[in-house]
C-alpha cells in the first residue's frame, strides 16, 4: 500500500493538480477584444449538438456563426442577429475580433478547426473527439502544449462535471480498492456496419456538400449520411471512429480521471469482420499503461457493442448497466457507471481506508462550458484541456489501428510509430484531399 499511501499525501498538500482538485493558476488570459469583459465567441457547427453548445455560452457575445448548411445556419443568424455569418470555417476564423472558438462540427474536421484556431490565438471548446486520426491527436495536443498558459481549451466530454464521476476518482486515488491492477470499460451501443452510400441527389439547396466532405475523400451526397444524428455518419472510417470515438471518450473519461492515464506502451484490439468502408460493430481492447507516481504499470480493457467484462459479484446486475467501469485492485473492486457506484472490498472490511477530510473533497465546476469559459478569463486550469484529452483520444484511436492492422502493437509514442508493425503507418496518419491542410 506504499504508492496508494504516497498518494493520499500527495492529495492533502493540496498539490495534486492531476487528481481533478481545481488549482488555480497565476497569470490572466485576456477576453481581449470585448469591452464588456465577455468573450468575443464563434460558433462552428450549429446542428445537432451545435445549438445545445451555443445555447450554453450565450451570455458571452456571439460575434460569428458558421455552418455547410444554411438552413441551420438561418437560425443561428435569427438567434444571434449581430454575428456574422459563414459558411466555411476558414474564412470564419480569419475574422479579427473574434477570441474563442466553440467546435461542433462532423468528427473528421474537429482537428482542423482545432489547430487552425489555436494557430490563431483562440481558446477553443471542442466535442469529442478531438480528432480522427491518431496523428490528428497528437498534433492537436502538441498544438496546445505550445500555447500552453495562453490559450484555454476544453473538449466536450460533459459527464466530467457530473459528481458520481468525481467521487470514483476520489475513493481510487485514496485507496479504497487498495493498489490498483486494471479497469475495464464498456458500452452497450452498437454501430450499424454497412458500406459507403450510393448517390441519392439532389444535394438539397442551401447544403454545400463540398464543404461537408471536407477534407475526406469525396463521397456522392446521400440523405442518410446527414440525417439522424451522428451516428448515421461517424460509423464511416472518413467521417468518425466508431463507438471508441464517440461514447468512448465519455467511459474512458471515468479511468482516465481515477487513473491518470497516459499514453500507453502497446494495444491490441479484436472485432468484427472488417470493412474498407466502415467501422466494426463490435470490438474488445487492451492497452498496457506504464507506472505513475502513486500507483504500478496496469492494463485498460474495452467492450463495446454486446461484449462485456466478467463482474466480480453476481450481486451486479450487469444487464441494468449499459457502459460502465470495473476497477480492480489488491484489496477490492469499483464498479461504476456516470451515477452510480459500488465497492466490493476482497480482503476483509474497508479498516484500510481512510476517507479524505472535508476540506480535500473534490470541487466541481457548475458546468463543463462555464469551467472553460472562466478559464479563457481568469486563467484557471480546465479538466479536460486539450493535454488530457488529447492523450486519452490518441490512446482511443490506436485500438483502431491495432484492429485494422490484425496484432499487438508496440507503440512508440515519441516516434509517433508502431515499432514493430510499419504498416500500421498507414492507419495512424490520413490523407486529405488538395487544398485541406491540418496545420494551418
Amino acid at each position: 500500500m506504499s504508492s496508494i499511501s504516497n498518494r493520499r499525501a500527495f492529495l492533502k498538500t493540496g498539490a495534486a493538480a492531476g487528481a481533478g482538485f481545481m488549482i488555480v493558476k497565476s497569470g490572466i488570459l485576456a477576453a481581449g477584444n470585448s469591452p464588456n469583459g465577455k468573450l468575443n465567441i464563434a460558433i462552428i457547427g450549429y446542428g445537432g449538438r451545435g445549438k445545445g453548445n451555443a445555447k450554453a455560452v450565450e451570455s458571452e457575445n456571439i460575434v460569428a456563426v458558421c455552418d455547410v448548411n444554411e438552413e441551420h445556419l438561418a437560425a443561428a443568424a435569427k438567434k444571434f442577429p449581430n454575428a456574422k455569418t459563414y459558411i466555411d470555417w476558414r474564412p470564419c476564423l480569419e475574422q479579427k475580433d473574434i477570441d474563442a472558438v466553440v467546435c461542433s462540427t462532423i468528427d473528421h474536421t474537429h482537428a482542423f478547426i482545432n489547430i487552425w484556431a489555436m494557430n490563431r490565438g483562440k481558446h477553443v471548446y471542442c466535442e469529442k473527439p478531438l480528432a480522427n486520426s491518431v496523428q490528428e491527436a497528437r498534433l492537436v495536443r502538441e498544438t496546445y502544449l505550445k500555447n500552453k498558459g495562453k490559450l484555454a481549451t476544453q473538449m466536450g466530454v460533459q459527464r466530467h462535471v457530473i459528481a458520481n464521476m468525481a467521487r470514483v476518482s476520489e475513493l481510487i486515488h485514496n485507496g479504497a480498492i487498495g493498489v490498483p491492477s486494471e479497469v475495464r470499460l464498456w458500452c452497450g451501443r452498437k454501430p450499424e456496419g454497412g458500406n459507403y452510400l450510393p448517390e441519392a441527389g439532389p444535394i438539397p439547396k442551401g447544403l454545400h456538400w463540398d464543404l461537408w466532405i471536407g477534407p475526406s475523400p469525396m463521397h456522392p451526397f446521400n440523405p442518410k449520411y446527414v440525417s439522424g444524428g451522428c451516428l448515421k455518419w461517424n460509423r464511416f472510417w472518413d467521417f468518425g471512429s466508431g463507438q471508441i470515438g464517440d461514447m468512448g471518450s465519455h467511459v474512458m473519461d471515468i479511468a482516465w480521471w481515477a487513473l491518470d492515464l497516459g499514453i500507453p506502451t502497446s494495444c491490441k484490439c479484436e472485432g468484427s469482420e472488417k470493412s474498407d468502408d466502415t467501422v466494426p460493430t463490435w470490438i474488445t481492447a487492451e492497452w498496457d499503461h506504464p507506472a505513475n507516481s502513486w500507483r504500478p504499470a496496469l492494463k485498460v480493457y474495452w467492450y463495446d457493442a454486446d461484449k462485456k467484462p466478467g463482474f466480480p459479484s453476481k450481486a451486479f446486475n450487469r444487464d441494468g448497466m449499459s457502459l460502465g467501469a470495473i476497477f480492480k485492485g489488491d484489496r477490492g473492486y469499483l464498479v461504476c457507471d456516470f451515477g452510480n457506484r459500488y465497492l466490493m472490498p476482497t480482503k476483509g472490511d474497508m479498516t484500510h481506508y481512510k476517507p479524505p477530510r472535508p476540506e480535500e473533497v473534490i470541487q466541481l465546476p457548475s458546468s463543463h462550458h462555464a469551467e472553460w469559459i472562466e478559464a479563457c478569463k481568469a486563467g484557471k486550469p480546465t479538466r479536460t484541456d486539450f493535454d488530457y484529452s488529447g492523450t486519452m483520444i490518441e490512446h482511443n484511436l490506436l485500438a483502431l489501428v491495432a484492429y485494422r492492422v490484425g496484432q499487438k502493437l508496440e507503440w512508440d509514442a515519441k516516434s509517433l510509430k508502431a515499432s514493430n508493425c510499419p504498416a500500421a503507418q498507414k492507419y495512424i496518419e490520413k490523407t486529405y484531399r488538395p487544398g485541406w491542410v491540418l496545420n494551418g
